[in-house]
């Protein structure tokens, strides 16, 4: 299965589009980026595709131990056994890979094994396909494989589905939190970083769409600007930099209309 996308960085209307389906309104997007900051982060790097523009992803093995009924935990137990053993984000695809060759010479399709990852900027399980708005694991990947507009859009759903909309707009932490990471949520004091990071999201300090969109195509153009964070830092900078130069741009580390232009023209980025 061909994992490549487009890898399109979010949209305005896509998160217009994530806002109205759990309920809320242009001011209320300091929600959705606390939950992308705390609860996604960690795998995405603050951006829901790969240098080589596959979804992120995190293969979760005790799912796949559950979804084949332990029958490769013998042959595969680095991908079929008890939670952990995650291994490197590098690593992700090839154990995804493998459960695939496993699940199709057994005849068992390609379902249990894209249900074993979670997928994007949402992270969003392959199992919660349904309540993610799609008839199928298969079919959620393909929408994921297109951009972040998808991918924020199976997360609103997932959140909906869940009652954690609810809790979100209550500024229930915890409550979200043990929902959302299970009982063990506070020994990573995930309750305690959502309010953290929804007071800073809260107060104005939103990431900028355009410079997330320009951080996209410097990551997938091989500039390394760090994290995708929609905030014009160092690294950022220093990536800009190198961009301008290489593309004949006049020298300088800003983010100004030709640059933007070029930068997602040279990436492929429809804006």
């Amino acid at each position: 299965m061909d994992f490549v996308g487009k890898a399109q960085p979010l949209t305005r209307q896509g998160l217009t589009a994530g806002l109205d389906q759990l309920g809320l309104g242009p001011n209320d997007a300091a929600y959705i980026w606390t939950v992308v900051e705390v609860e996604t982060a960690g795998v995405t790097q603050g951006f829901g595709f790969r240098m080589d523009r596959r979804p992120q992803i995190l293969f979760e093995r005790h799912k796949f131990r559950e979804f084949t009924g332990g029958r490769f935990n013998a042959e595969a137990p680095d991908i079929s056994g008890p939670a952990g053993g995650y291994g490197t984000f590098a690593a992700q695809y090839g154990r995804l890979e493998k459960a695939l060759t496993l699940c199709e010479k057994a005849g068992l399709g390609l379902e249990p094994a894209l249900m074993s990852a979670s997928w994007g900027m949402g992270q969003v399980m392959g199992f919660n396909h349904q309540v993610a708005g799609f008839a199928s694991a298969a079919d959620m990947v393909e929408a994921m494989k297109s951009g972040e507009d998808a991918q924020l859009m199976a997360m609103a759903r997932f959140l909906v589905a869940n009652g954690l909309a609810d809790t979100l707009v209550r500024r229930d932490w915890a409550g979200f939190a043990r929902r959302y990471n299970g009982q063990n949520y506070w020994q990573h004091r995930y309750d305690i970083k959502l309010a953290e990071q929804y007071q800073r999201f809260a107060s104005g300090s939103l990431p900028s769409l355009e410079v997330r969109a320009a951080q996209a195509a410097l990551l997938l153009l091989g500039y390394s600007p760090g994290r995708i964070d929609g905030i014009l830092g160092p690294r950022t900078r220093g990536a800009l930099r190198n961009f301008r130069i290489a593309a004949g741009l006049p020298v300088g580390d800003d983010l100004d209309g030709q640059t933007y232009e070029a930068l997602c023209q040279k990436a492929a980025i429809d804006r």
